[in-house]
């Protein structure tokens, strides 16, 4: 009962946040909230499986879903406060309430006289005895709660499909089109060089080289060419490696003429 008292309270606040949150974010963590809070009461009253069904399942994979409904909808957008449907807030409202009262009154029951039969419920097992109920006693309310699920799944598909206006193009349009814009504008149809190829950098700022040696201008970021990060000075590099190269040569030239050689590392044989 100590775990209930300290629960309770924070369950009703978790569950009044989630109705009157302005954020559908807000709204989730509140219902992570109460998820979480009703998977500790399970493990309490001797429920390991429903308690981690309650998690993995529910707080889980129940949130995963309310998670790509708000990249759906979006965290900012809100909803229009004009009815579709003339009568609908006021039908919302009647049911809210008569849901409210039927919960207050079954838990009312619950929780007002001592807890009676867990023994036996439990007594092959917890999943046992859920699975006795829920394919017994209760399984039309289970099969019509399965199938209200599946429709609210296949309605958000609904909502969220969304028509295309123009037809969709296969592998070989895309491939003809890049040709015909090669022949009318000259545009390249394969993927244009990344950063640092035929260069002496790899890295975003230095453009690919050209066989001529010239930069590519097409394989940099805009972002970067806008912020002035680009690197320069490749003329500077290949006439520090042409003079390089002519210097080993002429060491080279002036070791054979002395009759010595060297052993591949730079130094005297």
């Amino acid at each position: 009962m100590t775990t209930f008292w300290l629960l309770a309270p924070v369950m009703v606040i978790a569950a009044l946040g989630l109705i009157f949150a302005r954020k559908a974010v807000h709204a989730a963590l509140a219902l992570a909230v109460v998820m979480i809070s009703l998977a500790i009461l399970y493990a309490v009253q001797g429920a390991p499986f429903l308690f981690a069904v309650q998690i993995i399942v529910y707080t889980g994979a129940i949130m995963m879903l309310f998670l790509f409904v708000l990249m759906l909808v979006g965290v900012d957008s809100s909803d229009a406060v004009r009815e579709t449907i003339s009568g609908q807030k006021l039908a919302a409202t009647v049911i809210g309430l008569l849901f409210g009262i039927t919960v207050v009154l079954a838990i009312g029951q619950t929780v007002s006289g001592a807890v009676v039969g867990l023994g036996d419920a439990n007594e092959n097992g917890n999943p046992y005895g859920l699975a006795e109920l829920l394919f017994g006693k209760y399984v039309l309310a289970f099969e019509f709660t399965s199938a209200l699920l599946i429709t609210a799944a296949l309605g958000a598909m609904v909502l969220a499909h969304a028509e295309r206006l123009t037809p969709r193009h296969s592998q070989a349009d895309i491939a003809a089109r890049r040709m015909r814009e090669y022949a009318e504008s000259g545009r390249h149809p394969g993927p244009q060089a990344t950063p640092g190829v035929f260069a002496r950098h790899n890295a975003v700022d230095t453009p690919a080289l050209l066989p001529d040696g010239t930069p590519l201008a097409s394989s940099l970021s805009p972002s970067i060419v806008e912020r002035g990060q680009v690197r320069e000075g490749f003329d500077d590099d290949i006439d520090k490696v042409v003079e390089q190269l002519e210097t080993e040569e002429q060491r080279d030239r002036r070791a054979g003429r002395d009759g010595r050689g060297t052993d591949g590392f730079g130094g005297e044989k």
